[in-house]
């Protein structure tokens, strides 16, 4: 099993394959427009723009679960992102994270992560927060998890490694 095996929905609804993203390296967010760690868009959007031509793709996607911290419809929630922040990698449509209801993305993140230190480390199949982030390689399995106090500059030398 790889992220490649399923599949997620886009702010229109349509279905995208996660198979659409065989041999690249993925940093999968789930993020809000209203959190403290919003302006993280930031440093994810240089990320993007540092190895997106190497084979690197961030996959966003919103969650109201933390907060109501993402309120608005799937258009709104891009729009902001793409306005204040400059992103020009994809928002997904709103999503869960946690509980029966998580969207089957996720639930694989968090079952296949390597433990963490710290918080995650000790319920590592629970998000907490906003901005919680997973480095899947090209093979479409996760490499690391980091916890929303983990800036983008911080995982740059652990996407580097992946290429």
């Amino acid at each position: 099993m790889s992220i490649y095996n399923l599949a997620v929905k886009r702010i229109d609804q349509s279905v995208k394959n996660l198979s659409d993203y065989k041999g690249q390296v993925c940093l999968i967010v789930n993020t809000a427009s209203g959190c403290g760690f919003t302006p993280q868009y930031e440093g994810l959007q240089k990320l993007y723009d540092e190895y997106k031509e190497k084979g690197f793709e961030v996959l966003d996607f919103p969650c109201n679960q933390f907060g109501n911290q993402a309120p608005g419809s799937d258009v709104d929630l891009a729009s902001f992102c793409q306005l204040k922040y400059h992103t020009s990698f994809e928002t997904f449509a709103k999503i869960k994270v946690n509980g029966s209801d998580a969207d089957p993305l996720f639930k694989y993140l968090k079952e296949s992560s390597p433990k963490s230190k710290g918080v995650g480390a000790l319920i590592p199949k629970v998000i907490k927060w906003n901005f919680t982030k997973f480095l899947v390689d090209k093979d479409g399995k996760v490499f690391k998890r980091y916890e929303p106090t983990t800036t983008p500059s911080e995982i740059a030398s652990d996407i580097e490694s992946l290429f």
